[in-house]
């Protein structure tokens, strides 16, 4: 499986504006900023990418769905549900 992002891209830094308020709350929980927001933003990068895929693929699973409303699943009459 591709991997969304280089793993072993270096490290980069950048200024970002946030809330302060909500800055200051999480220095003092101990809130790793740098952490936290790659794993936002790899979340955000998936569902991105997801969305993405499925907007590609949409003429494919619409064309498979009709197939299969019109004959069925194969080996439909071996499953016991």
């Amino acid at each position: 499986m591709q991997s969304l992002y280089d793993l072993n891209a270096p490290k980069k830094p950048t200024n970002l504006s946030i809330n302060s308020d909500l800055l200051a709350k999480s220095r003092n929980l101990n809130v790793n900023l740098s952490a936290t927001l790659e794993q936002a933003l790899k979340q955000k990068l998936a569902e991105k990418g997801a969305e993405i895929w499925r907007r590609e693929n949409a003429a494919a699973i619409k064309a498979y769905n009709s197939f299969v409303e019109e004959n069925g699943l194969f080996a439909d009459e071996y499953r016991p549900f």
